[in-house]
């Protein structure tokens, strides 16, 4: 490793930490966040209070004796309901029921209270402590339609749906299940009418749900049944309003928090996301395929069959001392409809694990939430067509993750070979030369000089043979590799809670000691891995420093080489625990590399091929042979 090389690698993490620095907000920022979500939350307190204070109101009457229903105050509400809701007023009185579909994936839970998908369970899947994997519960999530009907506004959570069992094996039914190839379609109809016995007309509105067993995806369709003279003529367009207050899945709080946010794709195919370090929110006037609730490993995902014409998206981070939730993720969509041609509305959701295989199939770019480098082509490439199939054609073994790391390690020495010889020849020739260079250090030791000896010394490396780029570029050829590994093992859901040695989930980090306290740029815990990256990191760059110096290092470089693996120490610690692992073979296979070079490769030869080269006549390049013309006639002038 070269001076330009370690420059390049200590201007790359200067950037890191000044933009981590820059981007975290300050406390005036801070406080204002804070402020906003006492607000919010506030006011959404405020609004279900009322909401249920009047709920109690219409349902008092069904629960007195039969004697007292027809007090005076049940017209009142009445007409107040029917003056409020218009033609759905008959749909603001009934009670709360919950109805599971379940498959082998999923276990979806429907409310008659809005005809919404409440809560959604993973079954495939649990949370860091073993418990149930929820992406969202009823208490902290809201799907809401709104719409104009009667000059008025009409928001669908705020009404009861009445089941409808569109597949008669699950009639009645609160528990519909299916399994292997099976699929199911179930439905919620929210009637129109001013009396509670609106089931028996034939104008409603039905939120039909349709699953297969063995996917993940869940067809949503919004059908207007009769609703002519219900709903204006001239709607353009159906508003939904989508909230979730995440919950916490994994083990390191920090490093979920730090992937979640929402994501969108525009119709066009390009893939945007919100700051995954700070609150933010965007208003789009161009048309959007799908929005995405999106955590570490996980997503909440709302898909349009068309395109949704107008999309305003926020999110908003927990206090620091919240445990349990990760972020307020809201979307309000707006959806085209036209009441004189459209019956219905098709939409999708997705929930499911951020798995490349998966997602890939649904051609809805919906992979391109998982962080594989997309900003960076090279990147993005090697994962995709190198790293994935490999570690896809290495699962089909039923090999631990451990070792299925360790197998593409290797394999990726294997492939880096070539660039890393011809690395170490390099460094090599440089080596051999240096009594040579030295003399001509000392032959041109003024500073007025310092042209002559810059061009003796690149004769010297013409007539040898030696370049001393060369050494140079493969580590940038590597670089994209390196990078290209970093973005893989914390995004790749395949290595969540497995474990390996001491390590017990290979996605997060691993602690073989809680600390009572906090350290500052490190935590409060001791990832073994990440000790055991930064000790092999700091032998290696001795070993390096004393096989391949050849006394050329800036003053302070070394010192700096040291330093550089102690802040890896404090950034990895809280890291994905396979990546420091897959470091730490690297820098072990790294070794043995070394030594065999140092084995196979006899530098008294190499000195003496070197002097051979210098004997034989050196042909100029038609660059230099120009240099030296225009040389020549500057000096005549």
């Amino acid at each position: 490793m070269n001076k330009n090389t370690i420059i390049g690698l200590v201007l790359i993490f200067a950037l890191m930490i000044g933009y981590t620095w820059w981007a975290s907000p300050t406390q005036e920022e801070l406080a204002r966040q804070q402020y906003t979500r006492d607000s919010t939350f506030a006011a959404q307190a405020v609004e279900q209070q009322q909401l249920e204070m009047q709920a109690q109101q219409q349902t008092q009457p069904d629960t007195l004796p039969a004697e007292t229903t027809t007090s005076v105050s049940e017209p009142e509400n009445a007409t107040a309901a029917v003056n409020r809701y218009g033609a759905f007023a008959g749909s603001t009185v009934g009670s709360e029921q919950d109805f599971l579909i379940e498959t082998d994936l999923l276990r979806l839970t429907i409310s008659s209270k809005g005809g919404r998908i409440s809560q959604v369970e993973l079954k495939d899947y649990v949370t860091f402590d073993g418990k149930p994997l929820l992406l969202f519960v009823p208490d902290s999530s809201m799907f809401d339609i709104g719409f104009y009907a009667d000059n008025r506004i009409i928001n669908t959570s705020q009404f009861y749906f009445k089941p409808q069992w569109t597949d008669s094996r699950f009639n009645g039914k609160d528990h519909l299940q299916i399994s292997d190839n099976d699929s199911l379609s179930f439905a919620m109809r929210l009637y129109v009418g001013v009396s509670d016995s609106v089931e028996q007309t034939d104008k409603y509105i039905e939120f039909v749900y349709a699953l297969r067993n063995d996917r993940y995806m869940v067809d949503f369709d919004v059908k207007f049944v009769n609703m002519e003279g219900v709903l204006p003529i001239n709607t353009k367009d159906l508003n939904i309003n989508w909230n979730a207050r995440l919950l916490r899945q994994e083990k390191s709080l920090s490093s979920e928090k730090m992937n979640t946010t929402v994501h969108y794709r525009h119709s066009d195919g390009e893939v945007d996301y919100l700051s995954e370090r700070k609150d933010d929110a965007k208003r789009i006037q161009t048309r959007v395929k799908w929005v995405s609730f999106k955590q570490q490993f996980f997503a909440s995902t709302l898909i349009a069959v068309e395109y949704f014409s107008h999309t305003e998206i926020e999110k908003i981070a927990e206090p620091e001392k919240e445990l349990r939730y990760l972020e307020n993720m809201s979307a309000n969509l707006s959806v085209p409809y036209n009441p004189a041609m459209d019956k219905q509305v098709g939409m999708h959701f997705y929930f499911g694990p951020l798995k490349y295989n998966i997602l890939r199939k649904y051609k809805l770019d919906l992979e391109r939430q998982i962080p594989l480098g997309w900003s960076f082509f090279l990147m993005q490439w090697i994962n995709r067509f190198a790293v994935i199939p490999v570690f896809n054609l290495l699962e089909g073994f039923n090999l631990n993750y451990g070792i299925i790391i360790l197998i593409l390690t290797v394999l990726l020495k294997i492939v880096l070979f070539p660039i890393a010889y011809k690395t170490y020849m390099s460094s090599a020739k440089m080596r051999v030369l240096k009594p040579e260079i030295d003399e001509i250090n000392a032959k041109f030791p003024k500073k007025e000089d310092a042209m002559k000896k810059q061009q003796a010394v690149m004769t010297l490396y013409k007539k040898a043979g030696a370049n001393p780029m060369s050494g140079c570029i493969p580590m940038l050829l590597q670089f994209p590799i390196l990078l290209a590994m970093f973005r893989f093992f914390p995004a790749s859901i395949e290595l969540r809670q497995e474990s390996f040695l001491w390590a017990n989930d290979l996605s997060s980090y691993d602690s073989i000691l809680d600390l009572p306290f906090n350290i500052p740029f490190y935590g409060d815990h001791v990832s073994l891995f990440t000790l055991l990256m930064t000790i092999s990191t700091i032998i290696y760059t001795k070993i390096n420093n004393e096989m391949m110096s050849t006394g050329n290092q800036m003053p302070g470089m070394k010192m700096m080489m040291y330093v550089m693996p102690l802040m890896f120490l404090g950034f990895f610690n809280s890291y994905s625990s396979g990546l420091s692992y897959y470091y730490l073979l690297a820098n072990l296979l790294t070794f043995a590399q070394m030594f065999l070079f140092r084995s196979f490769v006899n530098e008294d030869k190499l000195h003496a091929q070197i002097q051979e080269n210098k004997k034989k006549p050196v042909k100029k390049s038609n660059f230099q042979k120009r240099l030296e013309e225009m040389a020549k006639n500057q000096g005549k002038r």
